[in-house]
């Protein structure tokens, strides 16, 4: 865990933020957090992934879910991971007055019981969605997550345009929408090392695109191996099968002509796409080329600060245009790190939550 001592900040009065950090495996949340800290925000950050589980807990897991699993059968049934009694000690302890959840808690915490806890605390309850529409192929988990902890929140925030509408339209609940920011990065003048970077995991959309450029590519990622049927053996060569984040990630990112972006099948499903590598590769002053949706023309401008495509042709063009012409290509760049530096930091993110709650 990590803090600051609390002290009177004149712009927000004596609030402090307790981030509860559900997604602790990505820096999000602690990124977040140093953005609170760097607006003179007394803040916490609690990671749950990082908390010690109940005892025997594996065990324990593995019965829930068996005596669950016939009375229940289009259900979702989970045992949180974490005891309460640390959580309620760190409330007590800190006395903040906003706590702000990053992610999700159904996986590790009893919702229903932090959710008391807070209020009794008399905090106010927060949720930033930065992970609904992984949910959208586990129907029962999906169902789970808004019926069962979305409600139990004071306010909602969400990454995705398409997701705040559903949680405010649909679901009755009060939320608005806070895409994603990145840390602010130095520029580094390098040259480059690579024609085409796409670092992400794999799925069906992702390869067969992929495929149409395997010549300029560098793959990053996990799940490639399990994938190697649907690849061809010059795409299968042209992947390292690990996860990548910090500075590494940083490095390739910067030492790529064009970083490449293509939404998950998800997401692209559900006309959302604006997802976090976007807002780190225009803050490492890279060129992002991304597959087009609605919600990136409203946060860049395509062909000026970012470029897009529309279809696997598009995407070959596109690749083979701006590595024949660095100039345009970098112009493009310095464009949206311009507009990311004035609209998309994590400050911003946090100017916005200050304003809001």
């Amino acid at each position: 865990m990590e803090q600051v001592p609390e002290g009177d900040t004149p712009a927000v009065g004596k609030r402090k933020y307790l981030i509860l950090d559900g997604i602790g495996g990505v820096p999000l949340g602690h990124e977040l957090f140093e953005a609170f800290l760097e607006a003179g925000v007394p803040a916490v950050h609690w990671d749950a992934l990082r908390q010690k589980p109940r005892r025997w807990y594996g065990v324990a897991s593995a019965l829930y879910k068996a005596s669950n699993k016939a009375g229940e059968r289009d259900g979702f049934s989970h045992l949180p991971r974490l005891p309460l009694e640390p959580l309620r000690r760190l409330l007590e302890d800190e006395a903040p007055t906003h706590v702000l959840v990053v992610g999700f808690l159904y996986k590790h915490y009893d919702i229903a019981q932090v959710a008391a806890m807070v209020r009794d605390c008399g905090a106010r309850f927060m949720l930033y969605d930065t992970d609904s529409c992984n949910l959208y192929s586990k129907r029962r988990e999906f169902l789970y997550f808004i019926g069962k902890e979305l409600p139990l929140y004071d306010s909602l925030f969400s990454f995705s345009e398409v997701t705040t509408r559903f949680f405010r339209e649909t679901l009755g609940l009060n939320a608005q929408h806070l895409p994603f920011g990145a840390v602010v990065l130095s520029q580094q003048h390098r040259e480059p090392e690579r024609d085409v970077l796409f670092v992400g995991s794999a799925d069906l959309r992702r390869v067969f695109l992929l495929e149409n450029i395997r010549e300029h590519l560098t793959v990053r990622g996990n799940r490639w191996r399990r994938n190697h049927s649907l690849m061809s053996p010059e795409l299968q060569h042209r992947v390292d099968d690990q996860a990548v984040w910090g500075e590494e990630l940083r490095e390739l990112l910067q030492t790529s002509r064009i970083v490449l972006n293509i939404t998950r099948s998800d997401f692209y499903g559900a006309e959302t796409g604006v997802n976090l590598r976007i807002f780190e590769a225009i803050s490492a002053g890279c060129f992002l080329l991304t597959d087009y949706c609605e919600e990136i023309s409203s946060l860049f401008t395509p062909g000026e600060e970012i470029e897009v495509f529309r279809s696997r042709a598009e995407l070959k063009d596109k690749v083979r245009y701006y590595l024949a012409n660095p100039a345009e290509r970098e112009r493009i760049a310095r464009n949206g790190r311009a507009r990311f530096l004035e609209q998309h930091t994590w400050a911003n993110r946090v100017a916005r939550i200050l304003a809001c709650a």
